[in-house]
């Protein structure tokens, strides 16, 4: 579905990605993993040509993104950002029936009743549906997280773009909506490109990771390979410790305190 052949790209304040190569395929549920200014967030502008590319190529569905306009990539693609710009005084319906913009016609000025029932489609899944007639800053933070995820469904993407959505979500908010990306990209065939800054959240959720580190691929593989302790060490700079986990033998993080360290080393 997507591939990444000798990225670079960046920012003309002098920040970039360099050599950036990767393959995703069709129905894949990958994570994006590195420290802070790392250039996770870069990575995926540069799928919806938000970040300038120097050398190298993305392809996506065997087209290069180059050469596709916006209306054909947001028909393909959709995005979740960090921070959802939102008009807070609007009805969640009429949010989530922003989603649609891409296939309006020209000379079209209201939606089809297509369009309606895709949107209410997208709210079911996200079990938003009840939300319809609030206005969107009457929501709680989880509940704006999944109406955007709602309005990104309502576009119909293949691919599936999401920038740290459990930022600012308490754990089972976090869960819920991790839950709910997993259960479309595994029913309904969505391909999934995640930021995730919690290494446990990544470990349990994507197939595939990807640790960057200023600006270079670190390492790529499934959890099991990626998320080692000489790995998260090199990368982070923080001593960790890399268990089981009880239930799903996935990698399991242990942070440890400095103070803790000291008393060890006497």
């Amino acid at each position: 579905m997507l591939e990444f052949s000798n990225l670079t790209c960046g920012y003309d304040s002098g920040f970039f990605l360099k050599d950036i190569s990767f393959n995703v395929k069709d129905k894949d549920f990958v994570g994006i993993i590195g420290a802070n200014g790392s250039g996770k967030t870069t990575l995926l502008k540069s799928v919806t040509k938000l970040v300038k590319i120097r050398k190298g190529t993305i392809f996506f569905e065997n087209k290069n993104i180059q050469e596709l306009d916006f209306k054909q990539i947001s028909r393909k693609i959709a995005v979740v950002s960090q921070r959802p710009e939102v008009s807070f005084k609007i009805r969640v319906e009429e949010f989530v029936l922003l989603g649609r913009i891409p296939y309006i016609e020209k000379w079209q000025f209201i939606e089809t009743n297509q369009d309606r029932e895709i949107v209410y489609r997208a709210m079911e899944e996200t079990d938003t549906l009840d939300l319809r007639n609030r206005l969107v800053d009457s929501l709680s933070g989880g509940e704006r997280q999944l109406v955007v995820l709602a309005r990104a469904l309502a576009q119909q993407p293949r691919l599936l773009l999401l920038d740290e959505p459990t930022n600012h979500l308490d754990i089972g908010h976090q869960i819920k909506m991790l839950d709910l990306i997993k259960k479309i990209n595994r029913e309904n065939g969505l391909t999934v490109i995640i930021i995730l800054h919690d290494l446990n959240l990544a470990s349990e959720y994507c197939d595939k990771l990807i640790l960057l580190d200023k600006g270079l691929m670190y390492k790529t593989g499934t959890p099991n390979e990626v998320l080692t302790y000489e790995n998260i060490e090199a990368v982070y700079k923080t001593p960790v410790l890399v268990e089981k986990n009880p239930i799903s033998s996935k990698p399991y993080v242990l942070l440890v305190s400095k103070e803790e360290i000291d008393k060890r080393n006497g």
